[in-house]
């Protein structure tokens, strides 16, 4: 909770603070949302409807109330309640923020979800693979393909595979997000390239980590003591040498995937997908206050709560782990 103010009072300072240290008034910050050739009473009446003309305090206090409580909106004669989670009205199309996010969320949950399941169940397998083979050739094999995938970028995968699968050879058609409920298949078929492209970048580090951390705890005490007593090389790897591994690899894991769940900007922006990250470059260009802080929060809710469950984790795969 003290995390999540703390994200929003930085946005919210960014936004108002910056703009007038730089020299920038209330006036000028205004005049970005009405059209060409404003009259001083146009300027006058927008700071007042978008609470321009309090002072910054007043103005993140309302924000914050209106999270927890709602608040009522006045634009020219007309009122409107915006109902708990408020985030606020767009300044640029007054429609709500949160109506707005919620609408986007199932594309990037369901691209996150697919291509988590992908990269960890990739990177793990091909690290665990390679540590029990050091120096063979599929070792080295994996380990320069997973070296390509940390080292290319986003755009560029994403690009050559819409290049590649989508123009050139058209496996891989390109249509709009087809909602889980309605089509399973064709949700699966929309999504299956992103997921593919967004899990070879992720699964090529952990692949890395889970390779390290595997020949590190192979080289253990505890391992050669397990294998003295005759246990099986499966449970040794398994049990042993893959749970004492996976530490570091849930920590990162958990901090991916609330990242992604926030939005996946550039993979949304190369898919043309139209999710939380697609939304939150939207609000960027336009500089939209209300939009942008209410994906920042988001972003900021899942981030903590996948280290949570990460917290929770470490005491089912580390035994020396016990949650108090």
């Amino acid at each position: 909770m003290i995390l999540l103010l703390i994200v929003s009072a930085v946005t919210f300072g960014i936004f108002f603070l910056l703009p007038k240290l730089a020299g920038q008034s209330t006036d000028q910050l205004a005049q970005q949302y009405i059209g060409k050739a404003p009259t001083a009473a146009d300027i006058a009446a927008v700071k007042k409807n978008l609470g321009l003309d309090k002072p910054v305090y007043e103005q993140y206090w309302d924000f914050l109330k209106g999270i927890f409580v709602g608040v009522d909106y006045k634009f020219g004669p007309e009122a409107a309640k915006c109902h708990v989670p408020c985030f606020g009205y767009s300044f640029k199309t007054h429609i709500e923020v949160w109506p707005e996010i919620q609408s986007r969320l199932p594309v990037t949950l369901s691209l996150a979800a697919g291509a988590a399941v992908l990269w960890v169940v990739s990177g793990v397998a091909t690290g665990v693979l390679s540590a029990l083979r050091p120096g063979s050739f599929f070792d080295r094999a994996a380990m320069g393909v997973a070296l390509a995938g940390v080292s290319l970028p986003m755009f560029f995968t994403g690009a050559l595979a819409l290049a590649l699968f989508t123009y050139q050879w058209p496996i891989f058609e390109r249509s709009d997000y087809v909602p889980l409920l309605d089509n399973p298949f064709l949700w699966a078929r929309t999504l299956v390239l992103p997921w593919v492209t967004l899990a070879f970048l992720y699964s090529a580090l952990y692949a890395r980590l889970t390779r390290a951390g595997m020949l590190e705890t192979l080289a253990e005490d505890f391992i050669r003591t397990a294998r003295a007593k005759g246990l099986q090389e499966r449970k040794v790897v398994v049990r042993h040498g893959l749970r004492a591994a996976l530490t570091p690899i849930i920590t990162v894991f958990g901090m991916d995937l609330g990242l992604l769940l926030g939005g996946a900007l550039i993979t949304e922006q190369v898919f043309s997908l139209k999710g939380v990250g697609a939304f939150a470059v939207e609000a960027i260009n336009a500089n939209d206050l209300p939009n942008i802080l209410g994906v920042t929060l988001l972003a900021a809710f899942f981030i903590v709560i996948c280290n949570l469950v990460v917290d929770v984790l470490y005491a089912a795969v580390d035994p020396r782990v016990r949650l108090s």
